[in-house]
């Protein structure tokens, strides 16, 4: 594949180096001090566009690509308000676009997980509900996309919740997720269940960045020769 990053952070690093490891070629740098060069001509040189930047930016980037006919894998999180906006592009274009708060396989499998263990769960009202996750201290959003995910995959299961609200004083029909900012952690995503006698916890720790960026690369290959909007179910047929 010729790909193109849009945001030149830590993601946008890792996935440039896995994919000159995969034998791709990297033809389009994006980023703030160059912003100007994402433009029809260099658009023309890339099969895929990586989109990790920031709220802000991403609506308008995606767009833009769709606009000149080039795929996007977008992992930016914080806009879903304009998401709506977005995919309708995207099908007027008639493009690809594929978005997920977070690509790791295992967090997808994680989600699999949850889900499963939420409707269980859902018969024994005695159980106390929260989320945690931990980031480093660079990340823009809290909440974690990953975490909002869980919540909102557990609320229409869950017949005693119907949102989330961030840990403190939280309604019993609240699901709290509390969010810790410490170093240079990447990632980890705990829901534990807990009641007088028994705690019951799964946990997703991310090592390293090179998860989130496989999964990427992996998402890119399978957007390939596809026009719609998809997400890591449609990967992991899950």
């Amino acid at each position: 594949m010729r790909i193109g990053i849009i945001g030149y952070g830590k993601m946008g690093h890792e996935i440039q180096q896995l994919a000159i490891e995969q034998n791709h070629s990297v033809n389009l740098i994006i980023d703030l001090e160059n912003s100007d060069e994402l433009n029809p001509v260099n658009l023309k040189k890339v099969d895929v566009v990586f989109e990790f930047t920031t709220p802000e930016a991403a609506p308008g980037n995606i767009m833009k690509c769709f606009n000149n006919g080039v795929p996007v894998v977008s992992g930016t999180t914080g806009w879903l308000n304009n998401f709506e906006q977005v995919t309708n592009h995207c099908r007027k274009t008639n493009q690809s676009f594929f978005y997920a708060s977070n690509f790791s396989l295992g967090v997808n499998i994680l989600y699999n997980i949850n889900r499963s263990l939420a409707k269980i769960m859902n018969r024994f009202p005695e159980y106390e509900i929260e989320i945690e996750e931990i980031h480093h201290t660079r990340k823009l959003d809290s909440p974690s996309g990953t975490a909002i995910t869980l919540a909102n995959e557990m609320i229409p299961i869950l017949d005693m919740k119907d949102s989330w609200k961030r840990k403190g004083d939280n309604k019993e029909t609240e699901i709290p997720v509390q969010s810790i900012r410490e170093g240079t952690v990447p990632g980890t995503h705990s829901i534990t269940y807990e009641s007088e006698v028994d705690k019951l916890e799964i946990r997703h720790l991310a090592k390293n960045r090179k998860g989130f960026a496989l999964g990427a690369l992996l998402s890119a290959e399978f957007l390939m020769e596809k026009k719609g909007i998809f997400g890591m179910k449609d990967l992991l047929l899950i």
